[in-house]
């Protein structure tokens, strides 16, 4: 069968299911009447309304933590941890390469520098071996990313970090409801803090929106008073302890955000069971290896990811995932198209004007550059080996059987 890169006919001419509207998403009625009962309410703002502290209650209660403080977006989340552990100008902060931007964010919005590990090879996350190599006596956290809704071993990045006084903060921006290796309670809920993003293309979603986790009271202050200007307003007085930013959630995504929550079992369900029929679909192909299926369980699926051995398969991740997007698949090749750390931000030091703040020393121990060949599996997954497909809670029957065929398809063409 001809390739549809090569002038065959595509397995798939309609769009699938998307996180870009309404197709692929949950929102309904319930959501609409949440949104107007705030407007009719007049309070719009979570000062005096009630929808935002309910959020957090709710949120905490699903989870099983002590404490959730809600804020603006996920990178907000993130900054909220970030700064409740107060890193010094210069101290530094592991984080993977494999990542969106915002977690470094995170990280040089406190004036901290990214210290980047290199992953697992099969998971894209970081380890306790790759976090060790990067240790120093200026380490003051570690900012471990669930990927994909795949579980990082997060009790063993604690298990290392605890004993030396380095804080663990979860990126669960992908990875609601994931479970790791060695419990049964949920990412976020392992480390100090938990961050989870309510983005329009998240498990679930109020267009933009955060949420961090903890069970430690006084990081839940630190973080609550930062997001609303280092303002303790429920002392009655009007005074800024520290620096702080507004990051306050408005009441109408608090509102929308709590419906969401409801459906949140749901939505991973039904992603989970469309990961098991595109593995029991695709499981007999060579050079591709796929989630196996004891662990769809623990995974989330914000996206489907698979690995390539370019030997066996015939085609690195570029030229087969050119091909099926061809055969009409949303597909991405490496997920991202470089390293977090090879991004101009970061290479060129745009950061805090001219200064090369935070990366030359004072405040870094030493100058930090980034460049190609710090994390070398990193590099192989992004160019060479990884893809990812959509995964989405809409997705009917036809839609993953085509997802199949057109990966059937080019594997056979490729495998020639």
């Amino acid at each position: 069968m001809t390739l549809a890169l090569d002038g065959g006919t595509p397995v798939r001419d309609t769009p699938f299911p998307t996180v870009s509207d309404a197709s692929g998403r949950t929102f309904g009625a319930a959501e609409a009447a949440a949104a107007a009962r705030v407007v009719a309410s007049g309070a719009l703002w979570r000062v005096t309304g009630t929808e935002v502290d309910a959020l957090e209650r709710e949120f905490a209660g699903y989870l099983g933590v002590g404490h959730a403080v809600a804020s603006t977006s996920g990178t907000a989340a993130l900054h909220l941890a970030v700064a409740a552990i107060d890193p010094e100008p210069g101290d530094e902060v592991i984080v993977p390469p494999i990542t969106d931007f915002g977690t470094v964010i995170a990280v040089l919005a406190c004036n901290a520098v990214p210290i980047f590990a290199d992953v697992d090879p099969v998971t894209g996350c970081l380890t306790a071996q790759t976090v060790a190599a990067k240790l120093s006596e200026r380490t003051r956290a570690v900012l471990a990313v669930h990927l994909f809704g795949g579980p990082a071993p997060i009790d063993e990045i604690v298990a290392l970090c605890r004993p030396r006084g380095v804080a663990v903060i979860e990126d669960c921006a992908q990875a609601y409801l994931t479970v790791p290796a060695g419990g049964t309670t949920w990412a976020g809920t392992r480390g100090d803090i938990g961050c989870f993003s309510l983005q329009q293309s998240k498990h679930i979603s109020a267009g933009d929106g955060g949420l961090t986790v903890t069970d430690d009271p006084a990081l839940a202050r630190r973080m609550r008073l930062f997001a609303d200007k280092g303002w303790p307003r429920d002392t009655g007085e009007r005074t800024h302890l520290f620096y702080g930013l507004n990051y306050r959630m408005t009441e109408l995504v608090g509102a929308v955000a709590r419906v969401q929550l409801t459906r949140l079992a749901g939505v991973v369900a039904a992603r989970r069971s469309v990961a098991r029929r595109l593995v029991d679909g695709l499981a007999d192909l060579p050079g591709l290896r796929l989630p196996a299926p004891a662990e769809i369980e623990r995974h989330s699926f914000w996206l489907f990811p698979m690995l390539l051995d370019p030997d066996v398969a015939g085609a690195d991740n570029a030229r087969f995932g050119a091909a099926l997007a061809a055969e009409g698949i949303p597909v991405t090749a490496g997920y991202l198209d470089r390293p977090v750390y090879l991004n101009p931000a970061l290479t060129e030091r745009h950061v805090f004007g001219t200064s090369d703040f935070p990366f030359t020393s004072p405040p870094a121990r030493t100058e930090i550059r980034y460049a190609a060949g710090d994390c070398p599996v990193a590099e192989d997954l992004i160019g060479r080996t990884l893809l990812v497909l959509q995964c989405n809670e809409r997705f009917t029957e036809r839609d993953v059987d085509d997802i199949v065929e057109a990966v059937r398809k080019v594997a056979k063409h490729h495998a020639r």
